[in-house]
Order: structure tokens, then sequence, then C-alpha cells
């Protein structure tokens, strides 16, 4: 029963880092499918928001810049002070103007 504090902790902490660890892969994921809706010629952030789950479309926001797709998502998160520190930030780049 001692352990179990350190324990819960331990569990906590993993958990957190496999959170930021997918909220990265899902920042770049949707990245990449922003820059394709630019080739497409459509709506790149729209596209982007449709690449995420639905339970982080309320926690992602995206920039496009030219031919530039940025997508930032923040991490569901046990304290509302660290999902900003561990935020996810995905690139993607449409290549240049035809």
């Amino acid at each position: 029963m001692a352990l179990a504090p350190i324990l819960l902790a331990a569990v906590l902490a993993v958990a957190q880092l496999l959170a930021a660890g997918a909220a990265r892969e899902l920042a770049d994921h949707a990245a990449e499918a922003g820059a394709i809706a630019l080739l497409q010629k459509t709506d790149p952030a729209a596209a982007a928001r449709e690449a995420v789950p639905g339970w982080s479309r309320g926690r992602v926001d995206v920039r496009v810049d030219e031919r530039r797709v940025r997508v930032r998502l923040r991490p569901r998160s046990f304290l509302p002070a660290l999902a900003e520190h561990l935020e996810a930030t995905g690139e993607a780049h449409a290549g240049p103007r035809p």
C-alpha cells in the first residue's frame, strides 16, 4: 500500500507521455492532410481539422501561410496547465508554386 501513490504517479506520467506522442503524430498527419488539400485546391484548414479525431478538434489550431500548413495540437491532460507545455506542432509544405 505504501507504494500505491508512487505507482499511480508513474502510471499517470506514462499515460501523459503517450498522449503527447499521439498528439504529435496527429498534428503531423493533419498538417499533411492540409498540404494535400492545397494541392487539390480545396480548403486546407478544413482538411486538417477533419484529419484529427473528434475529441481533439477543439484542441487544434491550424494556420495556413502561402503553401505551408502548420497544425498545433494540445494533448489531453490530467492537468490543463501541463497540456500547454506538451503542445505538439506539425508542419507540411505543399511544394513550390505550380
